[in-house]
């Protein structure tokens, strides 16, 4: 779909032309599909622009997983231990869980394992809303928290809920080729340094390069700034040691998609920590890295109008993988 913005400021008006392919008339009663939409609006910023343009895109694209959906039936496994009873304390019995979403009347469909952001200080476990109802099935895993525990902990624990998910999920239907991780924030760094730094998925028995895809939101391309801070450097000293997913590019890593929110609104420099992780990929070798910025998001507000963008990438590398 062809997406062009015209800013007419004399006129205090935006206006859309999306050029629609012929099977997404099924969205509109009143559109001619053989020439394009315009959709006019008044005092429209440009981030809200770009959030419509993700939106009609992805309704436009209408993943091969997804057409199935409507007339799926899902269901929520609440509270999982997902690590062994050997692994067992007060700390991991509280809070390495995670909840199961899947689609209860099919099988073999496609997994994103899900990490929550909060500065690897906070947070908790939730399902994103805009994943629900895709006919994918959805894990999201908690994991422990500094201070309680430093490094590497929590990334260990991330690596134990991937673990879970490539041991359990052919039990409720799901393809073990098919399991993509993602998360915002904290979560898109312990993505990132699952998916590129190998011993940690290997000290559970996986092969990293397993993984379907990568998706990290927003992630620490250089070391942690909670790490930093457990070794009493500040936020605004750079890093980069064997904690830093920037340390282990590689040319064989799984699919990966970067996305940040908009250059001047994200936290000390976040889009050129990842603009030049997608730079260090591509030069090791890695064909299947991309990046986007969603402009006007900030850190906080980017992880909602990303979700379409891992969606569409979800199904791309999915139809791959299924392919292959």
């Amino acid at each position: 779909m062809d997406l062009e913005v015209a800013d007419l400021s004399a006129q205090s008006v935006r206006v859309i032309w999306l050029r629609l392919p012929p099977d997404f008339c099924y969205h509109f009663q009143n559109v001619k599909c053989n020439s394009r939409l315009r959709l006019q609006f008044g005092q429209l910023s440009v981030s809200m622009i770009v959030a419509l343009a993700l939106m009609f895109s992805l309704a436009s694209s209408r993943p091969a997983f997804s057409q199935e959906s409507p007339d799926l039936q899902y269901r929520l496994v609440r509270d999982i231990q997902y690590r062994s009873a050997e692994q067992a304390t007060s700390s991991t019995n509280e809070r390495c869980r995670l909840d199961l979403y899947y689609p209860a009347a099919t099988n073999g469909y496609a997994t994103v394992v899900w990490f929550h952001g909060g500065g690897l200080t906070g947070g908790s476990r939730s399902v994103p809303k805009a994943l629900q109802g895709n006919g994918l099935a959805v894990v999201a895993a908690n994991y422990r928290l500094s201070p309680q525990v430093k490094a590497p902990v929590y990334i260990e624990d991330a690596a134990a809920a991937v673990a879970w998910t490539f041991r359990n999920i052919a039990e409720y239907g799901g393809s073990t080729n098919r399991i993509f991780v993602s998360g915002h924030s904290a979560g898109g760094y312990l993505t990132a340094m699952i998916g590129l730094d190998k011993r940690w998925l290997s000290a559970q028995g996986i092969d990293a390069n397993s993984l379907a895809g990568l998706v990290p939101m927003s992630p620490q391309a250089i070391t942690h700034f909670t790490i930093r801070a457990e070794r009493g450097i500040s936020d605004k000293q750079p890093l980069l040691d064997e904690y830093a997913p920037l340390y282990h590019v590689r040319a064989d890593a799984p699919p990966m998609l970067l996305i940040t929110g908009d250059r001047e609104k994200e936290l000390l420099g976040r889009y050129e920590e990842n603009a030049y992780f997608w730079r260090m990929m591509k030069v090791v070798g890695h064909k299947e890295t991309e990046l986007r910025e969603l402009p006007g998001f900030d850190h906080g507000n980017m992880a909602e109008p990303a979700m379409p963008l891992l969606l569409e990438f979800v199904a791309r590398w999915d139809l791959h993988q299924t392919r292959r």
